[in-house]
């Protein structure tokens, strides 16, 4: 009997060669689009659920098309907007990659009784003393490690990534050759799924008014409590965000965000340095057990090259004590372990 698998498929050139490989690999792929979100330029989803069905007719798969979008708002773009209204950086991301991505996909799998699921993510699956894990991808650029920080091993076990020895030319190469050349000029996306083309404190603001929640004016200060300008409200600021703020002769950065005061703290460069965080709710992937006290290059953005630190545990936390000091730590964002090449496990910065 043919052995069998669910792929996600977004309609995008990833996931579309991602079918062709794993049908060389010998599967039977039944392809499933999600629909999370209205597609924020057209206020809806039928293109990439049509660009789906098209790949999946052309592959000869079986396609379904499943709307999620009542659980994505409430787990998801909720968080998000709470997370700013709360002064913290979100990555949603992280959070819905186990909660909303994979939860469904293995939800549809076992509704039709089909144990393995695949997704185009460039990253590559391990197996080490009984452990699962994910190493980097061979295409460093398109590595997507940082976002999966958070799966569990009951998630791991079933998944595969047909990407993981390829990278980005060669699946445009792929895509080229069978024929899917509407796909390579594409628009991918590299930021938040469900804000394209728009800034995301306007897309905050459009659903605080939904809520009739009253985001209130309030005051820059400096660190020494000095009144020096009026902020927009605190969902419209970052940690380490520079743009936006007030001319003070030389460069300011927001350094916290106190929501109770309904303050912006902002600082020179050189004072959002820090040499240390604490990190909640972290996930041990490599290891049975996170290891205590031990050193690991440790990324705090996705984009960031990281810094080696040592990871302490402190009760249900862990302390982080970086080798060197690393710039504008973002409570709310992840905190992410490597070992080498290989994903250790992440956690929330707090």
């Amino acid at each position: 009997m043919q052995k069998k698998v669910v792929l996600a498929m977004s309609g995008g050139i990833d996931s579309s060669v991602s079918a062709h490989l794993l049908q060389k690999m010998g599967y039977e792929v039944i392809g499933v689009t999600f629909v999370m979100f209205d597609e924020p330029q057209k206020n809806d989803f039928k293109d990439f659920v049509n660009d789906a069905q098209i790949v999946a007719s052309k592959l000869g798969i079986k396609h379904y098309t499943i709307d999620i979008r009542k659980e994505f708002k409430e787990k998801i773009i909720n968080y998000f907007v709470e997370s700013y209204l709360n002064g913290l950086t979100p990555n949603p991301c992280t959070l819905c990659n186990p909660t909303i991505k994979w939860k469904s996909l293995i939800d549809f799998a076992d509704s039709i009784d089909i144990e393995h699921v695949a997704t185009g993510h460039y990253s590559i699956i391990k197996k080490q003393n009984d452990r699962i894990f994910i190493t980097k991808a061979i295409d460093d650029w398109k590595d997507q490690t940082y976002f999966l920080w958070n799966l569990p091993q009951n998630y791991l076990k079933r998944s595969i990534f047909p990407l993981s020895e390829f990278k980005k030319d060669k699946v445009r190469e792929i895509a080229a050759q069978l024929g899917l050349i509407n796909l390579l000029h594409k628009k991918e996306s590299y930021d938040v799924c469900f804000i394209r083309n728009t800034d995301y404190r306007y897309f905050i603001d459009e659903h605080i008014k939904e809520s009739n929640t009253i985001i209130k004016e309030g005051d820059f200060i400096t660190e020494d409590g000095k009144i020096v300008g009026q902020h927009k409200g605190i969902t419209h600021y970052t940690v380490g965000q520079r743009k936006g703020l007030v001319a003070m002769g030389v460069p300011y950065f927001v350094k916290k965000i106190d929501k109770e005061n309904n303050r912006i703290i902002i600082a020179p460069r050189e004072n959002l340095n820090s040499k240390e965080l604490f990190v909640k709710n972290y996930n041990s992937m490599k290891y049975d057990v996170f290891p205590d006290n031990k050193k690991f290059l440790t990324k705090i953005r996705f984009r960031g090259d990281g810094v080696l630190a040592k990871a302490q545990k402190e009760g249900d936390l862990l302390k982080i004590i970086f080798d060197e000091p690393i710039f504008g730590v973002a409570p709310g964002q992840s905190a992410v372990f490597y070992e080498g090449d290989d994903l250790v496990g992440g956690g929330i910065i707090i």
